[in-house]
């Protein structure tokens, strides 16, 4: 039996519990994402 994980829900775990305990880490890891996000659209494929 394969197990097969995404990227992007894994992030998305890992970051709400990162938030949970350290509440000011929302301002950074919004930020990173965006700037991730817009570097794909930009010189990426567009695909995630």
């Amino acid at each position: 039996m394969n197990i097969t994980l995404s990227l992007a829900p894994v992030l998305s775990l890992i970051s709400g519990v990162l938030i949970l305990i350290v509440p000011r880490l929302l301002n950074y890891i919004v930020a990173v994402y965006l700037i991730v996000i817009g570097l794909l659209g930009v010189f990426g494929n567009g695909h995630l």
